[in-house]
């Protein structure tokens, strides 16, 4: 299918690794020059950009300018934008409860999870509104409409991302630029399956082994697996493309069944 992408530029955040290094990939693989932002810069990411249409930048997206130095780059490399895919994000399950979950904490999981998406877009909006055009893609969860306590912060901090990306999506269509989400349940990524991740988590606090969590989270979708990050990506390249012209403000999920519910 052709997504009608070769020659367009993208700023996606997040991207060393993970879903976010999945959706560089493909862009790039679509013919899209992709200003590619995380904290450190991994093999893969220079790896792709040793082909040619990524440039990777190193930047903390969870500081007030870290996002505009980003978009900053990816204006004055291309001269525009036209698709922003706000990926970035972290989760640490709350072991001990809501009463273990500090100021610092709720602060720290909004600005990485939903801040950082704000500000990215604000930076983005005038290279976009100049063009008449343009994408905005945000990684959600399904924890925004499935709020659970071991991750009480990262749930709200998505629900705020989804209710943002709804209400922006109204005022900008007239405008030419779309906003959408995308919510994905577990996916085969370090944010669940790394050394530090969920499954390692839980697994610590019940003595128990981290392959028997990721098991059973995995049981609990209809599919019995969990999303690869390449799924997740091409499901954010469909919506950043011509293709998709005519969705905004929609949310799509990538969860292998597991909400029950219309």
């Amino acid at each position: 299918m052709e997504l009608h992408l070769t020659g367009k530029t993208a700023v996606v955040t997040g991207a060393s690794k993970g879903i976010g290094l999945a959706i560089t990939r493909a862009l790039a693989a679509e013919g899209v020059s992709v200003t590619a932002g995380a904290r450190h810069i991994s093999a893969e990411l220079s790896a792709l950009a040793a082909e040619g249409r990524v440039r990777p930048v190193a930047v903390d997206l969870a500081t007030p300018d870290g996002p505009a130095e980003l978009v900053e780059a990816a204006g004055a490399a291309f001269g525009g934008l036209d698709i922003l895919v706000n990926n970035v994000g972290a989760v640490r399950p709350r072991t001990g409860g809501f009463a273990s979950v500090t100021d610092a904490d709720w602060l720290a999981t909004l600005t990485v999870n939903f801040l950082s998406a704000v500000r990215a877009t604000r930076e983005a909006l005038p290279l976009m509104l100049g063009r008449g055009s343009g994408a905005i893609v945000s990684v959600s969860s399904v924890n925004a409409s499935l709020p659970d306590p071991l991750v009480i912060d990262y749930s709200a901090a998505k629900a705020a991302l989804a209710s943002f990306s709804k209400s922006l999506s109204k005022e900008l269509g007239p405008h030419g630029i779309r906003v959408n989400t995308v919510s994905p349940g577990p996916v085969s990524t370090d944010l669940w399956l790394g050394p530090d991740g969920v499954a390692a988590t839980l697994a610590r606090r019940d003595g128990g082994e981290s392959q028997a969590v990721a098991k059973q989270a995995a049981a609990d979708s209809v599919t019995g697996r969990f999303t690869r990050p390449d799924e997740v990506a091409d499901l954010v390249v469909l919506l950043a493309g011509e293709r998709a012209g005519n969705v905004t403000g929609a949310d799509f999920v990538i969860d292998g069944g597991l909400i029950g519910t219309l």
